[in-house]
Order: structure tokens, then C-alpha cells, then sequence
């Protein structure tokens, strides 16, 4: 699974429903370090001494500005690099539907409202299009990804699990 050297970290997805079905999911670009220059959810290392779950709360309030409410755990991700293992980590992915305040710019991250159908998966990690669609869908993931240089993927494996 995961060894002691590696960091945990969170992501967290906001999802807006629409009465008509229609979801939309709040995107960040993400504006310096690990990750520059791609979309993705919200999220960090957890600190030490730190819950999961606070990590997500106090992410979102640092780096969009939204005070999370019920929260949804829907992916455990490992990933490796091995010609990087500092950059190595396993990621708790949730999403929510509630959080108070607008998603706003920050130093860190610029978020978006975008549509569900239409994810900009060729701006985000390349991992993110073989699990992001089936949390999406509800479904419960857990997976493994080893990455080489220039966020290459050089093997993968994504498989549903009852629960966590």
C-alpha cells in the first residue's frame, strides 16, 4: 500500500446540483508549486497531529476561501514518483455540496464553476480521467498510480471498493 515516507494529503471537489440534473464542479487552477499551471480540486498535506477531515476544511478555507460543511469520501490515491520521492503521497479524495462563501482567487489557487460534461481533463494530471468520472458517478476508488518524468504515467491501476 503506502510506506511512512510517503505524505498524506487531501483533495476536495465543490459540486453544485441543479434542479434539472445538471452538476457543475469547482476547478482551481492551481497558481505556484506542486501542480502549477493545472486544474484540480482543493486540498494539501495534512499536518501534523491534524485530522483528514480538518486538513480538507482548513484547504478549502486557505486556498478558495469557503467554509466546508458535510464532506464525502470518495477516493484513496497513491501515488508515486520515482524519480521524485519527496513527491510522493496518498490522497483522500471527497467531495461536498455544502460549504458556505463564494469560491474565491487566491495566491494559491484561481477556481472555476464548470460544467460536469465538460472537464478540461488535458489541463489537469493525466490520472485524473481515469478516476475523477467514477467519483463523478458516486463510486467508491481506490488507486494506484506510478508517475515518471514530464507527468508521465508508467503504470496505473483504479478499482471500485465497497467503502474505506
Amino acid at each position: 500500500m503506502y510506506t511512512c515516507d510517503m505524505k498524506i494529503a487531501t483533495l476536495l471537489f465543490l459540486i453544485k446540483k441543479s434542479s434539472d440534473g445538471r452538476s457543475d464542479i469547482c476547478l482551481a487552477m492551481k497558481k505556484r508549486g506542486f501542480g502549477k499551471g493545472k486544474y484540480n480540486g482543493v486540498g494539501g498535506k495534512v499536518e501534523e497531529g491534524e485530522s483528514i477531515e480538518d486538513a480538507v476544511r482548513r484547504e478549502a478555507q486557505e486556498e478558495i476561501g469557503v467554509v466546508v460543511g458535510n464532506i464525502k469520501k470518495f477516493a484513496e490515491l497513491t501515488f508515486t514518483f520515482p524519480h521524485q520521492p519527496s513527491f510522493n503521497q496518498v490522497v483522500h479524495v471527497h467531495t461536498t455540496e455544502e460549504w458556505e462563501g463564494e469560491p474565491d482567487e487566491t495566491e494559491e489557487m484561481s477556481p472555476s464553476w464548470l460544467s460536469t460534461s465538460y472537464i478540461p481533463y488535458e489541463e489537469m494530471w493525466p490520472d485524473d480521467i481515469f478516476w475523477l468520472p467514477k467519483v463523478l458517478e458516486g463510486h467508491k476508488i481506490r488507486g494506484r498510480f506510478v508517475f515518471g518524468e514530464n507527468d508521465n504515467i508508467l503504470e496505473k491501476e483504479v478499482a471500485s471498493v465497497d467503502a474505506f
